[in-house]
């Protein structure tokens, strides 16, 4: 069984990364938040294919991120069909519909490595699919037959498109730009629709490097910082701005999904830095290396 995560470096009274409210706290933060009561929390998987994570507990809530097949959660509380969780990749806080929850076990033993696979109800090409799984989603596989990998939880998936779970994929940007085109979403992080540090946190994740959700985190916790300088920029840089985040693909071209093109695309880092600014985003606020 999956233990619950150890709680997250957060800022003093970051509701992104303290699963508490007025009238309920995880037990670790006895002492640390006021609450009327603790609880030590359940872990639990999400075994729907990909489930949104909202800031209140209704459909209609604000889309703060989004949680991928096999994602590990911490469980505080299940009402009226939400779940009051916090995440274990990256400790964001928030309401996910209870029926995407399952047991912690069995462990994922795969992830998926294309950009979506679909799941069939049973390995054969010509039957309507279940669903389909996203880049960075994890499933059990129980067996392999005619080529499909057959999950614990039912389906097959085509086995290609899966690998061992500590595979690791060499190049970010070159993550980065299979993603190309994916149409922008406030909140994403699935290859059906990112926002632009869903695409940062996908692609360092599928290099087996583990990053915070929002821009501002990942411009506080990731890298090194270097001089403010674009002329020093190679493959794999990371630009911020107040509230955006970008990868450079060599020392001229932009990654990022942006509201602008409304997808992940590619462009000059001039003409990013210069639209921003004319839309009152102000200048650059830092440039990091992640090695």
């Amino acid at each position: 069984m999956t233990p619950p995560a150890a709680l997250p470096p957060a800022l003093p009274g970051d509701p992104r990364l303290t699963p508490a409210r007025p009238d309920l706290a995880d037990e670790r933060l006895r002492g640390l938040v006021e609450a009327a009561r603790y609880v030590p929390g359940t872990p639990q998987r999400v075994t729907a294919m990909l489930a949104p994570l909202r800031r209140a507990p209704r459909a209609d809530a604000a889309l703060d991120t989004e949680a991928l097949c096999g994602d590990p959660v911490t469980v505080y509380e299940v009402a009226d069909g939400w779940a009051f969780v916090q995440l274990g990749l990256d400790g964001y806080v928030g309401y996910l519909p209870a029926a995407a929850l399952g047991p912690p076990d069995p462990a994922p033993t795969h992830r998926v490595t294309a950009l979506r696979s679909f799941v069939f109800p049973v390995p054969d090409l010509k039957r309507p699919p279940l669903g389909h799984l996203s880049l960075g989603a994890r499933v059990s596989v129980v067996a392999i037959e005619d080529g499909y990998a057959l999950l614990a939880g039912g389906g097959a998936v085509w086995a290609a498109h899966l690998s061992a779970p500590d595979a690791r994929a060499a190049d970010v940007a070159g993550t980065a730009e299979r993603l190309v085109g994916t149409p922008y979403l406030w909140g994403g992080r699935s290859s059906l629709g990112l926002d632009c540090s869903g695409l940062v946190q996908l692609v360092l994740g599928e290099a087996g490097l583990a990053a915070p959700r929002d821009a501002d985190m990942q411009e506080r916790g990731l890298g090194t910082h270097l001089p403010l300088d674009p002329a020093g920029l190679r493959r794999g840089d990371l630009v911020f701005w107040r509230g955006h985040v970008g990868l450079m693909l060599d020392g001229e071209r932009l990654i990022h999904a942006n509201g602008h093109h409304m997808a992940v695309a590619v462009e000059p880092l001039s003409a990013a830095t210069a639209r921003i600014a004319a839309a009152g985003s102000g200048p650059v606020t830092a440039l990091k290396r992640l090695a």
